[in-house]
């Protein structure tokens, strides 16, 4: 695989393995840096997605992935998401990132394995 199925890879598991471990997630971003094979990122992502994701691990990816929509959501999409976040419900959360990533077409997001079904 060369570098460009590599960098799909990571773009499309990037929040999931930060939603699984800070740590991984940047020891991920240097093996991109140092460009490593498709074959070891891919280990490297199943190593992060084996983490069980802590409370602040969750939080972090989810206010990353809000701070694509910090600017356009409107007033009632922002309480929810600091009620869904102040009440750490991450899987409603998720869902409700999925549905405003659709809403607001944020293709990255949208491509993101985190919001899947």
């Amino acid at each position: 695989m060369n570098k460009k199925h590599t960098e799909h890879l990571w773009r499309e598991e990037k929040y999931h393995v930060m939603f699984h471990s800070q740590k991984h997630y940047n020891a991920i971003r240097q093996a991109m840096k140092d460009n490593l094979s498709y074959d070891e990122v891919a280990q490297l992502i199943t190593d992060a997605l084996n983490q069980k994701p802590t409370n602040g691990s969750m939080r972090n990816a989810c206010q990353h992935m809000w701070g694509y929509f910090k600017k356009c959501a409107s007033a009632e999409e922002k309480m929810q998401y600091e009620r869904l976040l102040e009440e750490a419900n991450f899987s409603g959360l998720l869902k409700f990132l999925k549905g405003l990533a659709r809403k607001y077409e944020v293709k990255y997001l949208i491509e993101s394995r985190i919001l899947k079904d």
